[in-house]
């Protein structure tokens, strides 16, 4: 059994962080191309390239990387569903492409990271989908308030003060 010095699990949470925000950062930006795009050709055709192009890219990767895992292991997966990630990756595509567009960038990222917190949470409390359980915590609930009331500040002269 491999047991991890305490320096070690810090730099694996260091690195997960890292990751964490680079993936913040390219979603903030693919969600502004993808915006573009679709004002030039139509929602569901722009979706559809990025849906296209992301597929290219992991069979390069995956080609590149040495092949790790096998393609006749996809349809034996456990729970079936689990293989809907794809098809959710379509519709969050086109629900971040209208967000963009109706809201703009800024805007759009917080509901959109918002609503990501409140139903990771969620998942990780009830333990859904195989995740793993975690206990209440009133500092996590208190984390998505203040989330929460971070928009309504960003917001707050759109919404409470009409007229100006």
């Amino acid at each position: 059994m491999c047991h991890k010095t305490y320096v070690e699990r810090k730099v694996f949470l260091m690195w997960g962080m890292i990751i964490g925000l680079i993936s913040g950062l390219l979603m903030s930006v693919q969600g502004v191309f993808n915006a573009e795009v679709t004002k030039q050709t139509s929602v569901w055709l722009s979706a559809g390239f990025v849906q296209l192009t992301a597929l290219i890219i992991c069979v390069i990767a995956w080609f590149v990387t040495g092949r790790e895992g096998s393609i006749s292991t996809i349809p034996s997966v456990k729970p079936w569903y689990m293989l809907l990630g794809g098809v959710i990756g379509a519709f969050i595509t086109y629900t971040v492409i209208i967000a963009v567009n109706q809201l703009g960038p800024a805007k759009a990222t917080m509901f959109i990271v918002t609503s990501q917190l409140v139903v990771s949470y969620l998942i990780s409390l009830f333990g859904l989908f195989g995740a793993e359980k975690t206990p209440f915590a009133w500092t996590r609930l208190f984390g998505v308030v203040v989330m929460i009331g971070g928009i309504l500040l960003f917001k707050w002269q759109e919404l409470f003060q009409s007229g100006q």
